[in-house]
């Protein structure tokens, strides 16, 4: 497992790092569209819409990117969009995690299909739009996003239990504890931190230069908050479809929604808060 986890890991990189450094988001933004297509299809599986109905769903997601991308959307200011579609995945991630693994089968079918395709297409426009703004500017949100994961598990595994009485979210993942959301963020703010210290035009430059360093701190406390959400439903999907892993399209990681389900809140929200 580990050495299909490490040969895919490198794989990975060997084509993501050369689209992300290009000289235009041309192909970066290419292959997110790819992967995001991916996740549609795993989100039509996860959802029991069927091989032919899964790939539909990839193609729409498809569709809908490229004419955002056709239509010029990368290189607009979408304030409004932003502001919608963070104030959903607020209030719609919360309502998800409070109703439990027994309250997603109880939402429509097709209530269920449509809002994953949304998710999916405004994760894409974000990390699009990210890339428009600049590499560093993107790798910031996307930093983020990992330290929060990797402090997290860390002080999940070092101090789980120690502080608190009960699990975060015993019934959607049972390995996640309180004390890791806690190192999570504490490792975001210390991340934060240096890279505004370092300068260069980042989430958290542009962040403090608009808000002030306070409001800074607690924004991206609040992204790493968001980033366990995204994980959570996630969650929540595969344990209501009796899964493990979204699919097996990434061997020794899972699927493709195993691997952004932390960004898919966590992106749009990151441009909500620089273009307010």
């Amino acid at each position: 497992m580990l050495k299909q986890r490490v040969i895919t890991a490198i794989v990975l990189l060997a084509i993501l790092l050369p689209a992300l450094f290009y000289k235009t988001p041309v192909p970066f933004c290419a292959l997110a569209l790819l992967m995001i297509a991916a996740g549609a299809w795993e989100w039509g599986r996860l959802n029991t819409f069927g091989s032919m109905g899964s790939l539909g769903l990839a193609a729409l997601s498809v569709l809908a990117c490229g004419l955002s991308w056709y239509g010029g959307l990368l290189e607009k200011p979408l304030p409004l969009l932003w502001a919608v579609a963070g104030a959903a995945w607020v209030l719609a991630g919360g309502w998800l995690l409070r109703s439990g693994v027994a309250g997603w089968s109880h939402i429509p079918k097709a209530l269920r299909l449509a809002g994953g395709l949304v998710a999916l297409w405004l994760a894409w426009l974000a990390i699009a739009q990210a890339r428009v703004m600049g590499v560093e500017f993107l790798l910031s949100v996307l930093v983020l996003v990992w330290v929060a994961d990797i402090f997290a598990y860390f002080a999940g595994r070092s101090f789980g239990g120690r502080f608190s009485k009960g699990k975060l979210a015993p019934s959607i993942s049972p390995g996640k504890s309180w004390e890791g959301v806690w190192g999570g963020m504490a490792g975001v703010v210390a991340l934060a931190l240096a890279w505004s210290f370092w300068g260069g035009d980042t989430l958290y430059r542009q962040l403090t230069q608009r808000h002030g360093m306070a409001l800074m701190l607690l924004a991206v406390i609040f992204l790493a908050a968001m980033s366990v959400v995204g994980d959570l439903v996630e969650s929540l999907v595969k344990r209501s479809a009796g899964v493990k892993d979204s699919s097996g399209l990434l061997p020794g990681h899972g699927g493709v929604l195993d691997r952004v389900d932390a960004l898919l809140p966590t992106l749009p929200l990151a441009m909500m808060l620089v273009t307010l």
